[in-house]
Protein backbone atom coordinates (compact mmCIF):
# COMPACT_ATOMS: atom_id res chain seq x y z
CA UNK A 1 0.00 0.00 0.00
CA UNK A 2 1.12 3.51 -1.21
CA UNK A 3 0.84 6.50 0.49
CA UNK A 4 1.26 10.58 -0.75
CA UNK A 5 2.11 13.19 1.54
CA UNK A 6 -1.45 14.62 1.67
CA UNK A 7 -1.73 18.85 0.75
CA UNK A 8 -4.06 18.75 3.77
CA UNK A 9 -1.71 18.26 5.97
CA UNK A 10 -0.07 21.42 5.48
CA UNK A 11 0.38 23.26 8.51
CA UNK A 12 0.93 26.95 9.60
CA UNK A 13 4.63 27.22 9.57
CA UNK A 14 4.82 30.89 10.46
CA UNK A 15 6.43 29.94 13.78
CA UNK A 16 8.98 27.55 12.11
CA UNK A 17 10.05 30.60 9.71
CA UNK A 18 9.90 33.52 12.49
CA UNK A 19 12.08 30.97 14.27
CA UNK A 20 14.39 31.11 11.27
CA UNK A 21 14.42 35.17 10.71
CA UNK A 22 17.28 35.34 12.86
CA UNK A 23 19.63 33.13 10.91
CA UNK A 24 18.96 35.48 7.99
CA UNK A 25 22.08 37.74 7.15
CA UNK A 26 22.21 41.16 8.39
CA UNK A 27 22.55 42.46 5.16
CA UNK A 28 18.57 41.59 4.48
CA UNK A 29 17.44 44.62 6.61
CA UNK A 30 20.42 46.82 7.32
CA UNK A 31 21.34 47.93 4.39
CA UNK A 32 22.55 51.91 3.79
CA UNK A 33 20.00 51.89 1.31
CA UNK A 34 16.43 52.12 0.77
CA UNK A 35 15.12 48.93 -0.06
CA UNK A 36 13.99 48.68 -3.33
CA UNK A 37 10.19 48.37 -4.43
CA UNK A 38 7.96 45.08 -3.64
CA UNK A 39 9.02 42.32 -5.59
CA UNK A 40 6.11 40.90 -7.39
CA UNK A 41 7.83 37.63 -8.38
CA UNK A 42 10.20 34.87 -7.26
CA UNK A 43 12.47 32.41 -8.11
CA UNK A 44 13.04 29.07 -6.98
CA UNK A 45 16.21 27.08 -8.12
CA UNK A 46 16.95 23.56 -8.21
CA UNK A 47 20.61 22.42 -7.12
CA UNK A 48 21.89 19.80 -8.80
CA UNK A 49 22.03 19.56 -12.88
CA UNK A 50 21.03 23.01 -12.77
CA UNK A 51 23.11 25.26 -10.13
CA UNK A 52 26.20 22.71 -9.85
CA UNK A 53 27.23 18.92 -11.70
CA UNK A 54 29.04 16.96 -8.86
CA UNK A 55 30.65 19.52 -6.84
CA UNK A 56 31.17 22.06 -9.33
CA UNK A 57 29.23 25.30 -10.46
CA UNK A 58 27.90 25.33 -14.25
CA UNK A 59 26.05 26.85 -16.45
CA UNK A 60 27.43 30.06 -15.17
CA UNK A 61 25.33 30.08 -11.59
CA UNK A 62 27.86 32.26 -9.58
CA UNK A 63 27.02 35.23 -12.20
CA UNK A 64 23.34 34.68 -12.29
CA UNK A 65 22.72 34.12 -8.59
CA UNK A 66 25.08 37.07 -7.82
CA UNK A 67 22.74 39.31 -10.20
CA UNK A 68 19.79 38.86 -7.69
CA UNK A 69 21.99 41.28 -5.09
CA UNK A 70 22.27 44.39 -5.20
CA UNK A 71 25.54 46.19 -5.26
CA UNK A 72 25.91 46.35 -1.40
CA UNK A 73 25.48 42.73 -1.24
CA UNK A 74 21.32 43.33 0.23
CA UNK A 75 19.29 40.73 -1.37
CA UNK A 76 17.05 42.78 -4.21
CA UNK A 77 15.30 39.61 -5.87
CA UNK A 78 14.11 36.70 -3.30
CA UNK A 79 14.44 33.18 -4.68
CA UNK A 80 15.34 30.18 -2.97
CA UNK A 81 17.39 26.63 -3.59
CA UNK A 82 14.30 23.62 -3.57
CA UNK A 83 16.03 20.01 -4.22
CA UNK A 84 15.06 16.99 -3.37
CA UNK A 85 18.65 16.50 -2.51
CA UNK A 86 19.90 17.02 1.19
CA UNK A 87 21.55 14.85 3.85
CA UNK A 88 23.14 17.52 5.68
CA UNK A 89 21.71 20.69 7.58
CA UNK A 90 20.13 23.42 5.91
CA UNK A 91 22.88 25.51 7.99
CA UNK A 92 25.46 24.04 6.46
CA UNK A 93 24.35 23.40 2.95
CA UNK A 94 23.85 27.32 2.84
CA UNK A 95 27.61 27.85 4.02
CA UNK A 96 28.67 25.75 1.33
CA UNK A 97 26.33 27.86 -1.17
CA UNK A 98 27.55 30.45 -0.26
CA UNK A 99 31.01 29.81 -1.05
CA UNK A 100 30.62 28.26 -4.35
CA UNK A 101 28.44 31.21 -5.49
CA UNK A 102 30.24 33.63 -3.12
CA UNK A 103 27.05 35.77 -2.09
CA UNK A 104 25.61 35.38 1.58
CA UNK A 105 23.04 32.65 1.33
CA UNK A 106 20.84 31.99 4.62
CA UNK A 107 19.57 28.62 5.75
CA UNK A 108 15.96 29.81 5.08
CA UNK A 109 16.62 30.23 1.65
CA UNK A 110 17.45 26.38 1.04
CA UNK A 111 14.66 24.03 0.83
CA UNK A 112 15.68 20.46 0.91
CA UNK A 113 13.56 17.28 0.40
CA UNK A 114 14.02 16.13 4.20
CA UNK A 115 13.07 20.20 5.65
CA UNK A 116 9.17 18.77 5.80
CA UNK A 117 10.19 15.97 8.43
CA UNK A 118 10.07 19.22 10.99
CA UNK A 119 6.32 18.84 10.76
CA UNK A 120 6.60 15.47 12.22
CA UNK A 121 8.38 16.11 15.52
CA UNK A 122 5.11 16.53 17.79
CA UNK A 123 4.67 12.73 16.81
CA UNK A 124 8.31 11.71 17.12
CA UNK A 125 10.17 14.22 19.15
CA UNK A 126 10.70 11.49 22.17
CA UNK A 127 10.34 7.72 19.80
CA UNK A 128 13.42 6.24 19.02
CA UNK A 129 13.54 6.66 15.16
CA UNK A 130 16.51 5.63 12.92
CA UNK A 131 17.96 8.09 10.24
CA UNK A 132 19.03 6.65 6.96
CA UNK A 133 21.77 7.87 3.92
CA UNK A 134 24.42 9.72 2.89
CA UNK A 135 26.13 12.33 4.44
CA UNK A 136 24.71 13.51 8.25
CA UNK A 137 21.08 11.76 8.54
CA UNK A 138 21.41 11.78 12.67
CA UNK A 139 22.92 15.33 12.32
CA UNK A 140 19.74 16.40 10.39
CA UNK A 141 17.24 15.07 12.54
CA UNK A 142 18.57 16.26 15.93
CA UNK A 143 18.83 19.65 14.73
CA UNK A 144 15.16 19.94 14.14
CA UNK A 145 14.76 18.72 17.86
CA UNK A 146 14.12 14.73 17.58
CA UNK A 147 15.63 13.48 20.68
CA UNK A 148 16.13 9.96 20.19
CA UNK A 149 17.76 9.09 16.97
CA UNK A 150 20.57 7.09 15.72
CA UNK A 151 21.91 6.71 12.00
CA UNK A 152 21.50 3.33 10.24
CA UNK A 153 25.16 3.28 10.20
CA UNK A 154 25.05 3.02 14.28
CA UNK A 155 22.18 1.33 14.79
CA UNK A 156 23.65 -1.68 12.25
CA UNK A 157 26.46 -1.81 14.69
CA UNK A 158 24.94 -2.85 17.78
CA UNK A 159 23.10 -5.97 15.96
CA UNK A 160 26.03 -8.73 14.91
CA UNK A 161 26.18 -10.27 11.85
CA UNK A 162 22.97 -8.43 10.84
CA UNK A 163 25.34 -7.23 7.37
CA UNK A 164 26.47 -10.64 6.29
CA UNK A 165 27.61 -9.40 3.57
CA UNK A 166 29.97 -7.09 6.26
CA UNK A 167 33.07 -8.82 6.20
CA UNK A 168 33.66 -8.91 2.12
CA UNK A 169 33.15 -4.79 2.25
CA UNK A 170 36.71 -3.65 2.25
CA UNK A 171 35.02 -0.14 1.67
CA UNK A 172 34.14 0.07 4.78
CA UNK A 173 37.69 1.28 6.55
CA UNK A 174 38.98 0.71 9.80
CA UNK A 175 38.68 4.74 10.75
CA UNK A 176 35.35 4.42 10.07
CA UNK A 177 34.46 1.65 12.28
CA UNK A 178 36.64 3.14 15.01
CA UNK A 179 34.47 6.05 14.55
CA UNK A 180 31.31 3.99 14.80
CA UNK A 181 32.11 2.18 18.17
CA UNK A 182 33.63 5.54 19.09
CA UNK A 183 30.13 7.20 18.83
CA UNK A 184 28.42 4.04 20.18
CA UNK A 185 30.57 4.38 23.56
CA UNK A 186 29.58 7.97 24.05
CA UNK A 187 25.76 8.03 24.22
CA UNK A 188 23.26 6.00 22.34
CA UNK A 189 20.30 7.78 21.89
CA UNK A 190 17.97 4.47 23.04
CA UNK A 191 17.90 1.30 24.11
CA UNK A 192 18.28 -0.48 20.74
CA UNK A 193 17.35 -3.89 22.52
CA UNK A 194 14.32 -2.91 23.97
CA UNK A 195 12.91 0.21 22.66
CA UNK A 196 11.19 -0.90 19.03
CA UNK A 197 12.42 2.06 16.39
CA UNK A 198 8.96 3.91 15.52
CA UNK A 199 10.07 5.75 12.39
CA UNK A 200 12.20 5.34 9.40
CA UNK A 201 13.25 8.71 7.96
CA UNK A 202 15.11 8.03 4.74
CA UNK A 203 16.72 11.78 4.56
CA UNK A 204 18.75 11.27 1.49
CA UNK A 205 20.58 8.63 -1.23
CA UNK A 206 21.75 5.18 0.74
CA UNK A 207 25.38 4.53 0.27
CA UNK A 208 25.31 0.99 1.01
CA UNK A 209 22.22 -0.61 -0.53
CA UNK A 210 22.34 -4.21 0.58
CA UNK A 211 23.52 -3.58 4.30
CA UNK A 212 20.62 -0.89 4.30
CA UNK A 213 17.55 -2.98 2.72
CA UNK A 214 18.69 -6.05 4.92
CA UNK A 215 18.44 -3.46 7.97
CA UNK A 216 15.07 -1.83 7.02
CA UNK A 217 13.53 -5.27 6.50
CA UNK A 218 14.27 -6.65 9.62
CA UNK A 219 12.51 -3.11 11.44
CA UNK A 220 9.65 -2.88 9.31
CA UNK A 221 8.87 -6.44 9.34
CA UNK A 222 9.37 -6.92 13.10
CA UNK A 223 7.68 -3.55 14.52
CA UNK A 224 10.82 -1.61 14.95
CA UNK A 225 13.12 -4.46 16.93
CA UNK A 226 15.03 -6.80 14.48
CA UNK A 227 15.50 -10.48 15.47
CA UNK A 228 12.02 -10.11 16.87
CA UNK A 229 8.79 -11.92 15.69
CA UNK A 230 6.62 -10.17 12.86
CA UNK A 231 4.81 -6.65 14.49
CA UNK A 232 3.14 -3.70 12.69
CA UNK A 233 4.96 -2.05 10.46
CA UNK A 234 6.88 1.48 11.86
CA UNK A 235 6.37 4.58 10.20
CA UNK A 236 8.88 4.70 6.99
CA UNK A 237 9.37 8.16 5.45
CA UNK A 238 11.28 9.09 1.91
CA UNK A 239 12.61 13.02 1.75
CA UNK A 240 11.67 12.37 -1.99
CA UNK A 241 11.20 9.84 -4.80
CA UNK A 242 13.49 11.20 -7.72
CA UNK A 243 14.24 7.66 -9.62
CA UNK A 244 17.00 9.61 -11.49
CA UNK A 245 19.01 12.52 -11.24
CA UNK A 246 21.92 14.63 -12.95
CA UNK A 247 25.43 14.08 -10.90
CA UNK A 248 28.88 14.81 -12.31
CA UNK A 249 28.57 11.41 -14.27
CA UNK A 250 27.51 11.96 -18.00
CA UNK A 251 24.63 9.76 -17.75
CA UNK A 252 21.25 10.25 -14.81
CA UNK A 253 22.32 8.66 -11.71
CA UNK A 254 20.06 6.53 -9.67
CA UNK A 255 18.11 8.11 -6.93
CA UNK A 256 16.14 7.44 -3.36
CA UNK A 257 13.28 6.62 -5.60
CA UNK A 258 14.87 4.10 -7.16
CA UNK A 259 16.35 2.43 -3.79
CA UNK A 260 12.17 3.57 -2.52
CA UNK A 261 11.55 0.27 -5.59
CA UNK A 262 14.06 -2.39 -4.39
CA UNK A 263 12.94 -2.02 -0.81
CA UNK A 264 9.36 -2.05 -1.57
CA UNK A 265 9.85 -5.19 -4.31
CA UNK A 266 11.90 -7.11 -1.64
CA UNK A 267 9.63 -6.17 1.16
CA UNK A 268 6.68 -7.20 0.07
CA UNK A 269 7.96 -10.98 -1.31
CA UNK A 270 9.35 -11.68 1.88
CA UNK A 271 6.39 -10.16 3.74
CA UNK A 272 2.70 -10.90 4.21
CA UNK A 273 1.50 -6.79 3.99
CA UNK A 274 2.84 -4.55 1.89
CA UNK A 275 4.90 -2.01 2.60
CA UNK A 276 3.24 1.33 3.37
CA UNK A 277 5.26 4.95 3.10
CA UNK A 278 5.31 8.53 2.56
CA UNK A 279 7.51 11.00 0.21
CA UNK A 280 7.88 14.04 0.05
CA UNK A 281 9.98 15.85 -2.47
CA UNK A 282 9.08 17.44 -5.76
CA UNK A 283 6.88 16.93 -7.64
CA UNK A 284 4.44 17.29 -4.69
CA UNK A 285 2.41 20.17 -5.02
CA UNK A 286 2.97 20.58 -1.16
CA UNK A 287 6.19 21.44 -2.07
CA UNK A 288 5.66 24.35 -4.10
CA UNK A 289 2.83 26.13 -1.52
CA UNK A 290 5.46 25.31 1.54
CA UNK A 291 8.68 26.82 -1.30
CA UNK A 292 5.62 30.12 -1.51
CA UNK A 293 5.55 31.25 1.97
CA UNK A 294 9.34 30.87 2.48
CA UNK A 295 9.56 33.15 -0.45
CA UNK A 296 6.57 35.30 0.96
CA UNK A 297 8.90 35.68 4.07
CA UNK A 298 11.96 36.48 3.04
CA UNK A 299 10.07 39.37 0.82
CA UNK A 300 8.78 40.45 4.39
CA UNK A 301 12.21 39.95 5.60
CA UNK A 302 13.93 42.24 3.02
CA UNK A 303 11.39 44.91 3.26
CA UNK A 304 11.26 45.13 7.10
CA UNK A 305 7.59 44.84 7.11
CA UNK A 306 6.64 43.13 10.14
CA UNK A 307 3.49 44.56 10.61
CA UNK A 308 2.62 42.35 7.67
CA UNK A 309 3.83 39.05 9.17
CA UNK A 310 2.68 39.93 12.39
CA UNK A 311 -1.19 40.30 10.64
CA UNK A 312 -0.49 37.01 9.21
CA UNK A 313 -0.99 38.39 5.79
CA UNK A 314 0.90 36.79 2.95
CA UNK A 315 2.94 38.15 0.42
CA UNK A 316 1.41 37.99 -3.13
CA UNK A 317 2.97 36.99 -6.21
CA UNK A 318 2.18 37.44 -9.57
CA UNK A 319 4.39 34.90 -11.11
CA UNK A 320 6.87 32.33 -9.39
CA UNK A 321 9.96 30.83 -11.38
CA UNK A 322 10.66 27.08 -10.98
CA UNK A 323 14.35 26.73 -12.58
CA UNK A 324 15.10 23.14 -13.08
CA UNK A 325 16.90 20.12 -14.96
CA UNK A 326 14.48 17.58 -14.29
CA UNK A 327 11.06 17.71 -16.80
CA UNK A 328 9.60 14.90 -14.61
CA UNK A 329 10.37 16.60 -11.45
CA UNK A 330 10.98 20.17 -11.25
CA UNK A 331 8.12 20.97 -14.13
CA UNK A 332 6.01 18.57 -13.68
CA UNK A 333 5.45 19.67 -9.71
CA UNK A 334 5.27 23.95 -11.36
CA UNK A 335 2.38 22.13 -13.66
CA UNK A 336 0.69 20.64 -10.75
CA UNK A 337 1.42 23.79 -8.40
CA UNK A 338 -0.68 25.59 -10.90
CA UNK A 339 -0.49 29.76 -11.00
CA UNK A 340 1.79 31.49 -10.25
CA UNK A 341 4.41 29.22 -10.93
CA UNK A 342 6.00 29.38 -14.37
CA UNK A 343 8.45 26.53 -15.23
CA UNK A 344 12.09 26.76 -16.58
CA UNK A 345 13.81 23.96 -18.08
CA UNK A 346 17.51 24.15 -18.91
CA UNK A 347 19.66 21.69 -20.41
CA UNK A 348 22.61 21.31 -17.93
CA UNK A 349 21.36 18.14 -16.02
CA UNK A 350 18.69 15.25 -16.67
CA UNK A 351 17.19 17.38 -19.90
CA UNK A 352 19.22 17.55 -22.75
CA UNK A 353 16.75 18.07 -25.91
CA UNK A 354 16.77 19.83 -28.83
CA UNK A 355 13.21 20.62 -28.33
CA UNK A 356 10.60 21.00 -25.00
CA UNK A 357 10.00 17.85 -23.00
CA UNK A 358 7.32 16.19 -24.67
CA UNK A 359 5.16 14.52 -22.02
CA UNK A 360 5.83 17.59 -19.25
CA UNK A 361 6.95 20.72 -21.43
CA UNK A 362 8.21 23.86 -19.60
CA UNK A 363 6.90 27.37 -20.45
CA UNK A 364 10.41 28.37 -20.84
CA UNK A 365 13.55 25.88 -22.63
CA UNK A 366 16.73 27.56 -22.22
CA UNK A 367 20.84 26.30 -22.21
CA UNK A 368 21.73 27.19 -18.69
CA UNK A 369 20.87 28.70 -15.48
CA UNK A 370 22.49 32.30 -16.54
CA UNK A 371 20.37 32.29 -19.58
CA UNK A 372 17.01 31.08 -17.24
CA UNK A 373 18.15 34.51 -14.71
CA UNK A 374 18.64 36.62 -17.66
CA UNK A 375 15.44 35.90 -19.53
CA UNK A 376 13.87 36.00 -16.07
CA UNK A 377 14.79 39.68 -15.22
CA UNK A 378 14.24 41.34 -18.82
CA UNK A 379 10.66 39.33 -18.96
CA UNK A 380 9.98 41.21 -15.29
CA UNK A 381 11.77 44.83 -16.76
CA UNK A 382 14.47 44.39 -14.21
CA UNK A 383 18.34 45.20 -15.68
Amino acid sequence: MRFRFSVSAVRSRAELLRSQLDLLPRSYSHSPFPPPPRPSFGIAFDIDGVIIGGSAPIGGSPQAIQRLYARDGTLRIPFLFLTNGGGVPESKRASQLSKLLGVNISPLQVVQGHTPFRELLNRFEDEPIVAVGKGEPDTVMSEYGFKKVLSIDEYATYFPDIDPLAPFKSWITNETCNKKSATMSVHPSYDVYSERVKGVFVISDPVDWSRDIQVLCDILRTGGLPGQEKGDQPALYFASDDLEYQAAFPAERLGMGAFRIALESIFNTVNDSPLKYTSYGKPNPFVFKNAEAVLGKIVSTMHQNKEMTNKGQAHSFSTLYMVGDNPKVDINGARKAGRPWFSVLTRTGVFKGKDNHAQFPADLVVDTVEEAVDSILKKEGIE
